[in-house]
């Protein structure tokens, strides 16, 4: 039933749903020999939470001991290409705007997404405004021509 549903949405063609899926081969599979390129990891940025002098509150007992207890208001995530390292990502994209945030790795999960948009959306461009204004001058005369007969 989903390969019937995918099939259906693809805009470039109307015939067969065998030759709908050759056309969902080509461009999804056919351009790209790797999944990684629809795969990505999602991080779970954390911020430290700080008590009402400003200071980071540090945990105190257990694994967190002595170190930074995470603020979930400011909990973050973010989205990296598998073929990216999220470490780098981090320090590129992250760390300049805040400074004070780090990775809890134990959150990390890898998810994949095939964005149909991207690959089936054709552009239609609009009607010429000249089309349009004719067709609202003559929808407005037939409403203008309507009003005329409840009014007599």
């Amino acid at each position: 039933m989903c390969r019937v549903i995918v099939m259906g949405a693809c805009p470039h063609d109307d015939h067969a749903q065998s030759s709908n899926w050759g056309i969902f081969n080509q461009h999804i599979w056919g351009d790209y020999n790797q999944h990684s390129q629809f795969g990505y990891q999602t991080i779970t940025v954390e911020r430290p939470q700080r008590g009402e002098d400003g200071k980071i509150v540090l945990g105190q007992r257990g694994k967190a001991k002595g170190k930074p207890v995470p603020d979930s208001s400011l909990r973050d995530t973010e989205n990296v290409p598998l073929d990216e390292d999220i470490h780098t990502y981090f320090k590129r994209e992250v760390l300049p705007h805040a400074p004070d945030a780090w990775i809890d790795e134990d959150k990390t999960k890898i998810g994949y997404e095939i964005p149909f948009n991207r690959y089936f959306y054709v552009f239609e461009p609009p009607r010429p405004l000249e089309e349009i204004d004719a067709d609202l001058k003559e929808v407005t005369a037939k409403i203008m021509a309507m009003l005329g007969e409840l009014s007599a």
